[in-house]
């Protein structure tokens, strides 16, 4: 059996080279977003800084927006899901006490954190107090927010939650979820 070379003069398959249009696909634009999920348990140390979750830090960035939350925790956001929030909260009807207390409450409590080298955040007193963090605390990812608890609170906060799931579930019904 012999090999006989290959000859150059004939046609090779060609592989071509097409630009494919990519459709507009709501569901991919959703994948991208920052999402934070999870419940992690940290330690704020005494010189009052708070790690982030490292699954956290690339989408806050180098800095982030904390600010006092719902339920006595704190909430904190990346800059910009914080820019979309602000920018609804400034466009509250100003003659609603409700709307003027809850956007007080929102962005005068609200302080721009840088994330250090190590992904710490310092915590200001004021929102240590706000949510009486004690030196352990649980850093809970929902979506678009990463909320601060301390850790008793949130876990009387999360049994009271878990037994009431059923009940909770069934208001929601009406909202579609």
């Amino acid at each position: 059996m012999s090999i006989e070379p290959l000859n150059n003069s004939e046609p090779q398959a060609s592989v071509r080279k097409r630009k494919v249009q990519k459709k507009h696909n709501p569901a991919c634009e959703l994948r991208l977003q920052t999402m934070f999920l999870g419940e992690y348990n940290y330690s704020i140390d005494d010189k009052k800084r708070l790690a982030v979750p490292v699954k956290f830090r690339a989408s806050l960035g180098k800095k982030a927006v904390i600010t006092r939350g719902l339920d006595n925790c704190l909430f904190m956001f990346p800059l910009k899901e914080w820019a979309v929030l602000a920018k609804k909260l400034s466009q509250m009807p100003l003659a609603q006490a409700d709307a003027r207390g809850f956007a007080r409450i929102m962005l005068a409590g609200a302080m721009e954190v840088a994330i250090d080298g190590l992904g710490r955040i310092l915590v200001p007193d004021y929102l240590k107090e706000y949510a009486g963090l004690s030196k352990k605390v649980v850093v809970a990812g929902l979506y678009n927010r990463v909320e601060i608890w301390d850790e008793d609170k949130w876990n009387v906060y999360k049994e009271k939650t878990e037994k009431n799931a059923g009940d909770i579930a069934e208001r929601l019904k009406e909202l579609g979820i």
